[in-house]
């Protein structure tokens, strides 16, 4: 199955480097995402760009898997990118084969897509590691932390201030995997009981998964989070 990978805020394609062959040995072909303003040197990138950019690529697997006999795409998103994902299943809710959510989960519509952090000249830098310590970058050594803060893209305004917005309730027929990095499926169901995360609340096939990792598994547990997503998209398939 065709995999499309969303890394979140700060980060392009390049963080799924680790996960990619991973995923490829297990019989997976992976789609890493360059998202405008982040990679592609687009400062002025807006939400709906890189909507536009997930979806082109859910099309492109499509395609190609017409072409090869295959079907339809797993859709990954990670950290504020589940919002992305999401809106990716619900502009092409019968190309989807299913979504995959780690260490987050969409934001409902009308709601800004990631306004976290303060903008500075129309841009939101990454803060550095302190608001994320913790179980988010516990598993991270000094050196990883070093190279991914040097590597980070600063988010376009437009972006992380963009208006989320979704059309199709069909959306909530998607066959959904909540991965749970650095909180569980126990918290998570809590929350979702709770009424905390209003999308999750009306999807009508809903798993959650436990990953023994913090928030960014791609870089400390890249052979155990390709082996999760490969699991899902083998069930999907």
């Amino acid at each position: 199955m065709d995999i499309v990978l969303v890394a979140g805020l700060w980060l392009d394609a390049s963080a799924w480097d680790a996960v990619v062959g991973e995923l490829e040995q297990r019989g997976h072909r992976a789609r890493p995402v360059t998202l405008p303003g982040q990679g592609d040197g687009r400062a002025g990138a807006t939400l709906d760009d890189q909507v536009a950019a997930v979806v082109a690529a859910v099309d492109a697997a499509v395609q190609s898997g017409g072409e090869s006999g295959g079907g339809r795409p797993l859709v990954v998103g990670h950290s504020a990118a589940c919002s992305l994902a999401w809106l990716a299943a619900d502009a092409r809710v019968d190309q989807v084969a299913g979504t995959a959510l780690i260490g987050g989960w969409p934001s409902p519509d009308g709601e800004k897509y990631a306004a976290f952090f303060d903008l500075t000249d129309g841009v939101m830098p990454f803060p550095g590691w302190e608001p994320f310590e913790g179980p988010d970058s516990a598993d991270l050594d000094d050196a990883t932390k070093e190279r991914v803060a040097a590597a980070a893209i600063p988010v376009p305004g437009e972006v992380a201030h963009g208006v989320v917005r979704l059309t199709d309730p069909r959306r909530y027929d998607v066959p959904t995997v909540l991965v749970c990095p650095e909180y569980t499926p126990a918290e998570a169901k809590e929350w979702i009981d709770a009424g905390d995360l209003p999308e999750l609340t009306q999807v009508t096939r809903l798993e959650m998964v436990d990953l023994d990792s913090g928030h960014w598994p791609m870089f400390s547990r890249p052979a155990e989070l390709a082996q999760v997503l490969a699991e899902i998209a083998d069930r999907l398939g």
